[in-house]
């Protein structure tokens, strides 16, 4: 038959002639299952793909609507909270939620004046009468905004149309635009203290009185604040960082942390609080800590010039001095009044190989402290610099002057004189140093007088014009005016000091401790410390003094006259080993330049039987001093430590050539 008769193929046939019946129906199972694996996959995407575009519809169409209620509600909480930034936070979504609310836009304004954001809260303030609310209750956020953003005339036009009636908002913002106006920080108390006692519940006025106090050397005035201040806002970060700055300046470093950790519990973010805790802790010798600080500073404030200082302070000690110098560039010039920002900018100028900049710097800082006299011998020493020996000289002659003169500024003017290096060594060479003096003043007494009678409250005054009376010889007149002065201001711990100073010049060294241990009381800082400890071992009562050292090193351990000191009690008590890790931490930080401390570790060395490291110290201090009998002294001592008797004869010769009759020397020469 021919194949166009044949019946048509159909699948029935096929299937009845396959010989695998069973992979047939492996095969319709495996269809059916690829079918369901694409219905997941496509599902999935298409879940996906909604994912997606519902994210891109919030990214493009805003933020979901907000309950300008709530957040209201958490904006009062955490103001309540003392959280300030997420009060702020919380404030601004409300407002923005609900524009018309007068209510919101208040928060706004508070919440801004808070954080310092004059012009937020001014603008917050003009929604908030737009919506209704009564000017009278806009004035003092308004006069306060004006004086943040500089706009006194503004400020005063706003208190002009406070009522008479005032309330403590109100009270506080006049006072503080009455010193602005030129009152002076006195007009400012008073008017505080009068607020304080209109309103005594009100936890800012305290706060404002306390730094008020604070920033005028009233310690004890500041302390009673700043206490109140907390017990009424226990939650408040400007009241607990002013209890922390309070209580670092009594009582020390390490006492002061846990009130700075206590406001930024409150709020992480307030820029006080951290720009304190940084400072503290880089005090402490914690710099990884402080710059963790100043980094959050920047978030908070971005551009924040003292976190930027501080930044650069971390950087120059750990000697990356372009890296500080950069830190310091981007503060811009804003805290260029501050002695501690000259006195950084001229060590980095002068670290990085340019004298005549570290001249200009340092000698802004002199003009600002005459009498300091670190400022004069660095000034110096970058004037020597830059070759002008001249205005070395002039510079340091004010120190040459003095009979406590130091070795360092004798070197530094053998160098700058040269015609005068004999008698300057020999000065050195002595290492007799007369008892510290009081420096002259530079104005006549009569306009002294004059300035101290017309700020009766400020103690800066009453200080010029003791010193002008104790110069010119008028001791007497000097220990009246220091009475008054401490009669004046009993919380200033400057009054209870230099009431000291003039009793301990005039012999009364016992009523003199009694002072200085008033001031310690008020603030146990350097100058009360090594003043409270001088008097204690002038009037034999070595235990208190070795207890007041021990109490201010607890507080203050990176203290380097504190350490010295402690160095020096141990080696007279012959504690060598104790003596040489003392001496050797602070060699670390003041480098192999010292004479004394590379003197002070030859002579450890060598009591302790290691003659070979104290062979090395001693060779390096009399390379810098080799005509100081001192030096000459432990340097026998090293040698003879080392086993060398014959060296150590030829310097224990020397040293008493240069010092006839030292006992020290001779004990030293005799025990050979």
């Amino acid at each position: 038959m021919p194949d166009s008769a044949k019946e048509p193929y159909t699948g029935r046939e096929r299937r009845r002639s396959h010989p695998y019946p069973m992979l047939r129906r492996k095969r319709r199972i495996w269809r059916r299952r690829s079918i369901r694996r694409r219905i997941r996959i496509v599902a999935v995407l298409a879940v996906i793909a909604l994912a997606i575009a519902g994210l891109l519809t919030l990214l493009y169409s805003g933020s979901p609507s907000v309950d300008p209620v709530l957040a209201l509600r958490r904006a009062t909480i955490a103001l309540e909270a003392g959280n300030y930034h997420a009060a702020h936070d919380q404030a601004r979504e409300a407002a923005k939620a609900a524009p018309q609310s007068g209510q919101a836009q208040m928060m706004l304004a508070r919440t801004s004046l808070l954080l310092g954001q004059g012009v937020t809260a001014e603008v917050a303030l003009d929604r908030a009468l737009a919506d209704g609310v009564p000017q009278v209750d806009t004035l003092a956020y308004r006069a306060e905004a004006r004086l943040l953003l500089g706009n006194v005339a503004g400020a005063q036009d706003a208190i002009g149309h406070m009522p008479r009636e005032r309330d403590a908002a109100m009270s506080r913002v006049a006072a503080q635009l009455r010193a602005v106006q030129g009152s002076g920080g006195g007009a400012l108390r008073s008017s505080l203290e009068q607020l304080v006692a209109r309103f005594p519940r009100d936890a800012r006025g305290w706060t404002d009185l306390g730094r008020s106090r604070f920033g005028a050397g009233d310690m004890e005035g500041a302390t009673q604040a700043a206490t109140r201040a907390v017990a009424l806002a226990p939650a408040d970060p400007a009241a607990l960082t002013l209890q922390g700055e309070v209580v670092r300046a009594r009582y020390g470093l390490a006492a002061a942390l846990p009130w700075f950790e206590a406001a930024l519990a409150r709020d992480a973010y307030y820029h006080p609080a951290l720009i304190q805790y940084a400072a503290t802790l880089g005090d402490l010798g914690r710099a990884s800590d402080a710059l963790a600080a100043t980094r959050m500073a920047l978030v908070s404030e971005p551009g924040s010039p003292e976190a930027l200082y501080f930044q650069a302070v971390i950087a120059a000690r750990a000697g990356r001095y372009a890296l500080a110098q950069l830190a310091l560039q981007l503060t811009d010039g804003a805290l260029a009044a501050r002695p501690s920002v000259v006195l950084l900018e001229g060590a980095l100028a002068y670290a990085q190989g340019r004298p005549q900049r570290a001249v200009r710097a340092w000698a802004r800082l002199v003009a600002m402290q005459p009498m300091n006299v670190t400022a004069r011998r660095l000034l110096a020493l970058a004037q020597i610099g830059s070759g002008d020996r001249a205005a070395a000289l002039a510079t340091l002659r004010p120190i040459l002057s003095r009979t406590d003169a130091d070795g360092y500024a004798l070197r530094l003017a053998a160098i700058a004189q040269p015609g005068e290096a004999t008698a300057l060594n020999d000065r050195v060479t002595s290492a007799q140093r007369g008892d510290a003096a009081i420096f002259r003043a530079d104005r006549p007494v009569g306009d002294l007088a004059l300035a101290a009678a017309e700020s009766p409250t400020d103690p800066t005054y009453a200080l010029g014009l003791i010193r002008g009376l104790a110069s010119q010889g008028d001791r007497a007149a000097a220990i009246r005016t220091a009475q008054a002065l401490v009669r004046a201001s009993p919380g200033a711990p400057v009054a209870q000091i230099a009431y000291g100073d003039m009793l301990a010049v005039t012999g009364r060294r016992t009523e003199a401790v009694g002072s200085y241990a008033r001031a310690a009381n008020l603030t146990f800082d350097e100058p009360a410390m090594l003043r409270l400890i001088d008097g204690y071992q002038r009037i034999g009562q070595p235990r208190a003094a070795a207890t007041a050292l021990g109490l201010y090193l607890s507080q203050n351990p990176q203290s380097l006259p504190a350490r010295r000191l402690l160095a020096t009690w141990q080696m007279a008590a012959g504690q060598w080993d104790d003596a040489i890790e003392t001496l050797e931490a602070l060699r670390t930080r003041l480098g192999p330049a010292d004479v004394a401390l590379l003197h002070d570790l030859a002579i450890a060395y060598a009591e302790s039987g290691d003659g070979v490291v104290a062979r090395r110290y001693a060779m390096a201090a009399y390379r810098l001093a080799p005509m100081n009998a001192a030096v000459a002294d432990a340097y026998g001592m090293a040698l003879a430590a080392d086993g060398e008797g014959a060296g150590a004869r030829q310097l224990f010769d020397k040293a008493l050539a240069l010092a006839p009759g030292d006992p020290v020397i001779l004990r030293h020469r005799a025990a050979l």
